[in-house]
């Protein structure tokens, strides 16, 4: 690039780390210019990127299984992008490409780290949707950890997000009966009118305990986690002997800087792991990539063009909006997978 073709990018990163739930101050809006990309590196603008969960874990120094963003760094996050220039034999300007280059317009990324995305075939944001990271984590962790057989009944927290709608409908394929828990009914009527799911529970309810219960006469054979919490501790009792718990997310719990009040529950939780000889594995979805990811695609892109497979989002345009979707994401303020539309498709 000559010095007239520069390119500024624009980027939130990580100011300050949180005490407790993140605030807008915990972000710094900025501008850079980029280097040009050197050999085997692609230059791309970014259309889309994903806000997930998991990221408020990166904006902690705490022990974790990645290593959290430094102060002053770009957040991360997934993306859809376009190339604009490429040093890579793989890509030219104009592709379409999955990568993880955070939050920011433009970035220069290795092009190893890059895959090409079909614009013919699903829209481009599902990339980093349904047929993306979340939809495999539920994938992954439903079939592989949770094993859910015909007749059994799954139950799912966060079950209108994009990795709890993924996991009902998935355990519907497999025969399964499926249970999703969510807050409002809102989010319940779409379980049950939209994606096909057999019961919902609000857990907002008072009765929320008594009601999962009712919604869950047989008892529970497999519960998803994404929540922990009140909403675990209501599921706890219900599961079935043999029961297998697929432990993807704590979101309850994200915000907790110190232990919650009242008597220690472990002694009471590891007796009921032995007497039902329950099945409980946290896990994360990149462990699975490379035995099932070819599978996940096939057998979702098929089930969405066959109309048995439904999927929501939840767009928000403008890469400065992001510190506040996330910040209502993490409150449950979002329906449907969350992506902030950050430049538009050519």
């Amino acid at each position: 690039m000559s010095v007239e073709s520069i390119v500024q990018s624009t980027r939130i990163v990580l100011a300050s780390r949180p005490d407790g739930a993140p605030t807008a101050d915990n972000f710094r809006l900025e501008a850079v210019n980029l280097p040009d990309p050197a050999d085997g590196q692609v230059l791309i603008r970014v259309i889309y990127l994903s806000l997930d969960p998991y990221m408020r874990g990166r904006m902690s120094a705490a022990e974790s299984y990645a290593e959290p963003v430094e102060i002053d760094e770009v957040m991360v996050g997934g993306t859809v992008g376009q190339v604009v220039d490429s040093r890579h034999p793989d890509f030219e300007a104009g592709d379409y490409v999955l990568g993880y280059a955070g939050w920011q317009s433009h970035a220069v990324v290795d092009g190893n780290h890059l895959r090409a995305l079909d614009r013919d075939g699903a829209p481009l944001s599902t990339a980093v949707g349904v047929l993306g990271m979340p939809g495999f984590t539920a994938y992954s962790g439903l079939l592989r950890i949770g094993q859910p057989k015909a007749g059994e009944t799954v139950v799912v927290a966060a079950a209108s997000g994009p990795v709890g709608s993924a996991v009902g409908q998935i355990a519907k394929q497999k025969g399964a009966r499926a249970v999703g828990i969510a807050g409002g009914p809102e989010k319940c009527a779409y379980l049950l009118d939209e994606l096909g799911f057999d019961a919902a529970v609000d857990h907002r309810s008072p009765n929320f305990a008594e009601e999962l219960r009712a919604a869950c006469p047989d008892g529970i054979d497999v519960y998803f986690e994404n929540v922990g919490g009140a909403v675990a501790a209501a599921v706890l009792p219900l599961l079935n002997l043999y029961a297998r718990v697929p432990v993807c997310g704590l979101i309850a719990q994200y915000n907790d800087t110190e232990t919650p009040e009242g008597p220690d529950r472990l002694p009471g939780f590891f007796s009921r792991v032995l007497v039902k000889s329950l099945t409980i594995r946290g896990f994360i979805q990149s462990e699975f990539v490379s035995e099932m990811y070819a599978d996940f695609q096939r057998d979702v892109s098929g089930w969405i063009r066959e109309g048995r497979f439904a999927y929501r989002e939840d767009v928000v345009d403008g890469l400065e909006n992001a510190p506040a979707a996330f910040i209502g994401l993490l409150r449950g303020s979002n329906f449907g997978k969350l992506v902030v539309r950050v430049a538009e498709e050519n």
